[in-house]
């Protein structure tokens, strides 16, 4: 049985805190600003943490990631 890799698309966008728990960052952030309020661009900008429901799933994808 071949050993599981580290995925490696959702390593560069994740981050480990100290406590263990999982920050990224939002969606929709890319492009098209112009129509979006300065309060919703303002938001989009600061990162997040992934919801407790997706957390089991996303650290088997990154098992191996300190």
């Amino acid at each position: 049985m071949p050993k599981q890799k580290t995925h490696s698309g959702l390593k560069k966008r994740i981050k480990i805190t100290g406590t263990g728990k999982i920050k990224r960052g939002h969606a929709y952030t890319g492009h098209l600003k112009t129509n979006k309020t300065h309060k919703q661009n303002k938001n989009l900008s600061k990162s997040t943490l992934v919801h407790s429901t997706d957390e089991k799933r996303i650290k088997t994808l990154i098992s191996n990631l300190k």
